[in-house]
């Protein structure tokens, strides 16, 4: 992945353009709603482009229409307005139980010890949706329609970006604020295991966490700004090893949806230091300057069912979790934004060397 410039660079400083990138993970999304709201609430930060996949598309499509409609206040209003919509939907499988979060709000968040959940699961196993909902009925078709607007997106000052992936070719398709539509949003969203794939121009795809969670490109090649804000809420590292066939099913979904981010960030790395060392322009291309808001010491010790978690309190402490992590990012590195990075992609994502590995690479 090159990092080629296509439009005039900002200068550099406190009021440089932000680019905001969203990761997927369910309910887990409320983190990210609660980061978003407080990034809202720094007038200074000059947000311009969002790329987002599953929940983090969400977010982006929610956020980009209230702002379109009312501006910050607007965007904060309508990002509420969609997350308590989504609560007062109900959960598939009531509220959760077991698991021993350290974090208020959080304690049985797991649905593991859920029966309907199991039961589920078993159900899963054996039928496929197109067995099980040959109506093909998805509840968060209505709440988007409530929430999102599509021409707001069109028109609106804030370029969206949203990916999912085509069952065919497994390439990710990013959609714009051209055709950003419902349907995109949901292909972007489709679980294959809940939902039937969702048919778009044509071309049938799924969830867009296969094949970028999220896709960074798109702002690289789309928008002017050299800062990227990373909101993750995948963690990246799960110090236990799994040994039930649920833990290891999760933990291979991690993976996956990691893996395509792992290997953009290697990418932009390496990017990075051919532009520092002179060998590429950075006249020609970006030297990105990224930033990353996460909270992996709470969203770590989340059970991967809480991903299914609807309850309301559950997802407010997800949102007051990205508040505090988004305010506390700030605090400390506001004023790097246009200036310098503040985390190095290579430490955080690229693959630990062994011992007798030699330590000089050439590539991604």
């Amino acid at each position: 992945m090159a990092t080629r410039r296509r439009k005039p660079i900002p200068p550099p400083g406190p009021g440089a353009p932000l680019d905001l990138a969203l990761q997927g993970g369910g309910s887990h999304g409320a983190f990210t709603w609660g980061v978003l709201d407080r990034l809202l609430d720094d007038e200074t930060l000059a947000i311009d482009g969002i790329c987002g996949t599953s929940a983090g598309a969400l977010n982006a499509a929610v956020m980009a229409t209230g702002w379109a409609q009312g501006s910050r206040i607007g965007a904060k209003a309508a990002l509420r307005a969609f997350w308590l919509d989504v609560a007062e939907q109900g959960g598939c499988f009531g509220s959760g139980s077991g698991g021993e979060p350290d974090q208020p709000g959080l304690v049985g968040s797991s649905l593991e010890g859920n029966p309907l959940y199991f039961w589920s699961q078993q159900f899963l196993r054996a039928l496929s949706p197109y067995q099980f909902n040959p109506l093909d009925i998805n509840p968060l078709r209505d709440v988007l329609r409530r929430h999102v607007h599509e021409e707001a997106l069109r028109t609106g000052p804030l370029a969206v970006f949203v990916t999912a992936t085509a069952v065919r070719t497994g390439q990710p398709r990013v959609f714009d604020r051209n055709d950003v539509t419902i349907d995109a949003l949901l292909a972007s969203a489709c679980l294959p295991q809940l939902f039937r794939a969702v048919v778009v121009d044509g071309e049938p795809y799924w969830d867009g966490g296969y094949s970028g969670n999220p896709a960074i490109w798109p702002l690289i090649y789309e928008t002017p700004a050299l800062d990227v804000m990373l909101v993750k809420i995948d963690p990246l590292v799960r110090p236990e090893t799994p040994d039930t066939s649920g833990e290891i099913a999760d933990r291979v979904n991690e993976i996956t949806f990691n893996a395509s981010l792992v290997s953009e960030m290697r990418a932009i790395a390496f990017v990075q230091r051919l532009v520092r060392e002179g060998r590429l322009s950075d006249g020609e291309y970006k030297d990105l300057r990224l930033h990353m808001i996460a909270d992996e010491r709470h969203l770590a010790q989340l059970h991967p069912s809480s991903k299914l978690n609807t309850d309301r309190a559950f997802l407010e402490a997800l949102f007051d979790l990205g508040c505090a992590a988004a305010h506390a990012w700030l605090a400390r590195h506001r004023h790097d934004i246009g200036v310098r990075s503040t985390f190095d992609p290579a430490k955080t994502f690229l693959a630990q060397r062994s011992a007798n590995r030699p330590t000089t690479s050439t590539g991604p």
